[in-house]
């Protein structure tokens, strides 16, 4: 909960770098059904 608080907190920050493009889509589609906003680079 404490790192959780600190992302937020931080916003926005990269959550995970240098990845696959597949695997950065699968992750943008998972946190955008939650609500999260998100931005591909």
């Amino acid at each position: 909960l404490k790192d959780a608080k600190e992302l937020v907190e931080k916003a926005p920050v990269a959550l995970k770098e240098n990845v696959a493009k597949d695997e950065a889509e699968e992750l943008v589609k998972k946190l955008s059904e939650t609500g999260a906003e998100l931005e591909l680079k």
